[in-house]
């Protein structure tokens, strides 16, 4: 066991080590508790590929991580400076502070009974202490450090690569429920009304009653036919880890995220015009059973498969028409 600590110590410092090996406690905590609910709630089910995922973009950003641990230790390391570094160390304070208080909560509500606060307390404290945590756990630099501002500190870059694993914990968490509950009927209400609408426009013979659809052939309820919570959510999960994996910078991440969240919800009122046809033409039994299941699988199949289809486009790099071919003359 001493071998096996001395040779990773060799190519990352024993207190950054240290601080990822706490993390990683935390995160099997916070993954044990979040079982609960991926158990036992549909919406969720996708939780239990997130400490895989997690486990994968450390392992393909590891030589990242190795140079950017090397980078904070070289003389002349990018070090933050006046009011960036009075507000860095503000954060780091806040940070831990919060964070571990958040996480103690979570803990306690915990000790006693699965609840959505005690799951959302600890998420959240796992990632506002995990983060600070590595911050001041890099290594500092063999001479005398360059002044720079926030974003170019050699340790905010390192952490950086480490925000998807801390966070991605509050996707997999369920929300509290009162904003499930109003996110839930927001998303029912526009769905059946778009429903209604394209159906009345079509000139085909229904009425809507709140959440209600009658139908010639009975009544569908849009509520048991697709929520939307559950490809929200899931989607939600599938945009983070696609963005963290195949995209470089943060507007091309927060756009990927935000196209996924607009992918949920279209597939989602396809599949709510699929499931009403469906039963228009062959009645409300028709789409229970493996007809509603399946409709279900393919909004998330198709959804990723959208996001797939995106990542070159925000990948795309447009290079200028008067750039210079190599070895020619700049006079």
């Amino acid at each position: 066991m001493n071998t096996l600590w001395k040779k990773w110590t060799a190519a990352v410092p024993a207190p950054f080590l240290t601080a990822l090996l706490l993390g990683a406690g935390f995160m099997m905590f916070v993954a044990w508790d979040q079982s609960y609910w991926w158990r036992i709630k549909d919406d969720y089910g996708f939780g239990w590929l997130v400490p895989a995922f997690v486990a994968f973009v450390v392992y393909d950003r590891w030589p990242r991580i190795l140079a950017a641990l090397k980078a904070c230790a070289e003389p002349g390391s990018p070090r933050a400076s006046g009011r960036a570094a009075t507000a860095l160390a503000l954060y780091v304070r806040a940070s831990m502070a919060g964070g571990g208080l958040l996480f103690l909560m979570g803990a306690f509500y915990r000790a006693g009974a699965s609840s959505y606060p005690g799951t959302l307390a600890l998420s959240l404290g796992l990632g506002a202490v995990l983060l600070p945590l590595l911050l001041i756990s890099a290594p500092e630099p063999a001479g005398a450090a360059v002044a720079v501002g926030f974003s170019d500190d050699a340790r905010v870059k390192l952490v950086s690569l480490f925000v998807f694993p801390a966070l991605v914990w509050l996707v997999s968490a369920p929300m509290i429920s009162v904003i499930e509950t109003n996110l839930s009927v927001f998303m029912l209400n526009r769905v059946t009304t778009v429903v209604f609408l394209v159906f009345e426009t079509l000139g085909m013979p229904i009425e809507q009653h709140d959440n209600i659809l009658q139908l010639p052939l009975g009544s569908v309820g849009v509520a048991e036919a697709c929520s939307g919570i559950r490809s929200f959510t899931a989607c939600l999960f599938a945009g983070s880890f696609l963005a963290a994996v195949f995209l470089d910078t943060l507007w091309k991440k927060v756009g990927l995220v935000l196209s996924a969240i607009f992918f949920a919800f279209f597939m989602n009122l396809l599949r709510s015009l699929f499931l009403t046809a469906w039963a228009y033409q062959y009645g409300p039994e028709a789409i229970e059973g493996k007809v509603h299941d399946m409709a279900g699988y393919a909004v998330l199949g198709m959804t990723v498969v959208g996001l797939m289809c995106l990542l070159p486009l925000f990948n795309l790099s447009f290079v200028s028409a008067h750039e210079p071919e190599p070895g020619e003359n700049h006079d």
